[in-house]
């Protein structure tokens, strides 16, 4: 029970990390449209899937709630601010989402800014909470002994920064595979240096690391099989390389290669800390709760709810994929929601 939980834990973060991910990318990027036609496409992208993305965020929540109620505890004390922060993006978002259409010219504005801040202030606070977990928290007695800002450091900032531009990036490869035009031909010109950026922000990570000897950096040298992450993960950044070099590509091969790369660093991130749930403080079976509690969940998350979620993400990207056509993102205030959302989701297949 408890192996089948940690794999769905850590199936439901990836799949947040991945489709969440670029979706908060794309409102990142929102911010940097001139034109409105732009921003209209560029929300026309993400609209028929962006609040089932977010789906998996909360089975990560109960998840950990009900397998892992130590963890649970221990990460909702040491994280309360980043997490009410994160929350508060989210919910700027999904608000300004809805309302921006139907908002009048003098606070479109306003909207917009809401829809970008949003995006990135909860992009920037996963990352600081994973540089939080990678740096450790204060534990004693199964108990966070820390402050309530413990988590804000030189560390977790840059970690914050360097996620923010990592989601970019995918919002990027996702803007390049739905868009046409000339918002196509802008997020092919980002890639390039969104790339650069995180690898900028990576060596300064890994730097901080060699200086404050971070304990993670051990487990490496102890488990060498771990390098394997690295050099998937530099193959998939030079053929995602090679691939914005050439004028004729499929628009959907950027996109795979960032995924890999992000599919790759989540799985070193796990394997390095196992079998601890809370480095290096908590291990998995410590943190587990009763084995009463594990059954108990299985046969409503782990055999319903979970497989469930999974059948509709797949018929939700089946059913949108394709291009969204510049004329389809341009709907009117008039139009009804559902309406409009299916114009801006309509599929046009193009190879």
């Amino acid at each position: 029970m408890v192996t089948f939980w940690i794999a769905i834990l850590a199936l439901a973060v990836l799949l947040y990390v991945l489709l969440d991910g670029f979706d908060l990318g794309v409102g990142i990027l929102f911010g940097f449209a001139r034109r409105e036609t732009s921003r209209r496409a560029m929300m026309g992208a993400v609209a028929p899937v962006w609040d089932g993305n977010e789906t998996w965020l909360v089975v990560t929540g109960v998840v950990l709630w009900g397998a892992f109620p130590l963890a649970y505890s221990i990460l909702f004390s040491a994280l309360y601010v980043p997490v009410l922060f994160m929350l508060t993006g989210l919910i700027l978002r999904g608000v300004a989402f809805e309302f921006r259409e139907r908002a009048s010219e003098a606070f479109r504005g306003l909207w917009s800014v809401a829809f970008c801040g949003g995006s990135l202030l909860a992009a920037f606070m996963q990352g600081a909470m994973g540089g939080a977990l990678v740096e450790g928290l204060a534990v004693a007695d199964g108990h966070f002994v820390g402050g309530a800002m413990s988590w804000l450091t030189p560390f977790t900032l840059l970690c914050g920064v360097g996620l923010c531009f990592g989601y970019a990036l995918l919002g990027a490869c996702w803007v390049l595979r739905k868009a046409e035009g000339p918002l196509r031909e802008g997020a092919w010109q980002r890639i390039p240096r969104l790339s650069l950026a995180l690898l900028a922000v990576l060596i300064a990570v890994f730097i901080y690391a060699l200086a404050k000897d971070l304990r993670i950096l051990h487990r490496w040298f102890e488990r060498p099989y771990l390098f394997v992450f690295p050099l998937i993960a530099i193959a998939a950044a030079a053929t995602l390389a090679s691939r914005i070099r050439q004028e004729r590509y499929r628009d959907g091969a950027p996109f795979a290669m960032v995924t890999i790369l992000f599919a790759t660093a989540l799985g070193a991130f796990l394997i390095s800390f196992w079998p601890y749930m809370i480095p290096f403080s908590v291990t998995i079976d410590e943190a587990a709760g009763p084995h009463s509690s594990l059954a108990f969940m299985f046969w409503g998350e782990g055999l319903f709810i979970t497989p469930v979620m999974l059948l509709y993400t797949f018929v939700a990207y089946r059913v949108f994929r394709g291009k969204v056509h510049p004329g389809e993102a341009e709907y009117g205030d008039d139009e009804p929601r559902e309406a409009q959302l299916g114009r801006v989701g309509r599929v046009g297949r193009t190879d």
